[in-house]
């Protein structure tokens, strides 16, 4: 049994990794001050303890650390819209850099145990920089505070690793869809809104042509790749891509969706969003040599993803 932290668990992915550690039998410590994540998506298990509260905190999460010696920590709180780190830059940045930061240094100033630190960056570290498909030795090319702060959080993390020793590893996700994904969110992911609008008869506000073009990944094959990079002794100082390594338009994925479900989404077409990106998608080469192998192609993720929405009703 391990003793694991989970920054952000309340979250999409955060949960999602919970539910499956818990299963592996590890005890889970979730801190999460529920300004995005939701309290129903926390695990109701004795292997958790959750903390409602900032990692911003010092002084509390100093105390934690230093009096549960983690053998595994997974970084993911943070402010998750780009929107909102164009609003409020400082104010981000000191959640979504210097929170992290700070942790890393407890461990190193405490000389703290941890087998594996990981820090959830973001595919949006690419911003535009048109070379396809995105390799974790493209250029960078961070168009946004949020985007900043992602890179050089990971760069922090990786150098600590390599500075002092502490095992650490950085992750970019591209576009994560599944369950526990909030589809009322501003920042959630298009197909869950799109999942939503499907299931209700909404409209969807299309931007753009739908020719853009993502690399969605089933969050079963993300939490898989998670874990193998935490338990993996050679995944270290590193960043890799999570993604499936499949192209897909959001045409085709509605099309899909449509065929799947036997419904007409309702879409609403939009002009195309300055600064949108308009194609995307990955080479998971790097975590291929690890082992990685995705399960889950567009249907079969949407038909888990369907079923997952519909169960009970």
């Amino acid at each position: 049994m391990s003793n694991v932290l989970i920054t952000g668990g309340a979250g999409f992915v955060g949960s999602n990794l919970a539910d499956r550690l818990i299963s592996q039998g590890d005890h889970i410590t979730i801190v999460d001050d529920l300004s995005m994540g939701l309290v129903e998506n926390i695990p109701d298990s004795d292997l958790v303890d959750f903390y409602e509260e900032s990692i911003t905190n010092k002084e509390f999460m100093e105390d934690l650390l230093v009096k549960n010696q983690f053998d595994y920590i997974y970084l993911f709180a943070g402010v998750a819209s780009v929107a909102d780190s164009v609003g409020r830059p400082y104010e981000t940045h000191q959640i979504n850099q210097e929170a992290n930061v700070f942790l890393m240094e407890v461990i190193r100033k405490h000389k703290l145990p941890v087998k594996k630190v990981l820090f959830a960056s973001s595919a949006a570290v690419y911003g535009d920089e048109p070379t396809l498909p995105k390799k974790e030795t493209s250029r960078i090319k961070p168009l946004t505070p949020y985007a900043i702060d992602k890179f050089a959080s990971e760069r922090y993390v990786i150098d600590y690793d390599q500075l002092y020793g502490i095992p650490t590893v950085a992750v970019r996700f591209f576009n994560i869809y599944g369950p526990k994904q909030n589809p009322s969110s501003p920042y959630s992911g298009v197909i869950s809104i799109i999942t939503d609008c499907i299931r209700d008869n909404k409209i969807f506000n299309l931007y753009g042509d739908g020719n853009q073009v993502r690399d969605f990944v089933y969050i079963d094959d993300v939490i898989d790749a998670l874990i193998l990079l935490t338990r993996e002794d050679i995944a270290t100082h590193g960043v890799y891509n999570v993604a499936s390594g499949l192209q897909t338009s959001i045409n085709d994925m509605i099309q899909a969706y449509e065929n799947l479900t036997g419904k007409t989404l309702q879409i609403d077409y939009q002009a195309e969003r300055q600064g949108d990106i308009k194609y995307s998608y990955a080479d998971i080469s790097k975590l291929s040599k690890l082992g990685y192998r995705p399960v889950y192609n567009i249907e079969q993720g949407l038909k888990k993803y369907w079923e997952y929405i519909n169960q009970g009703m």
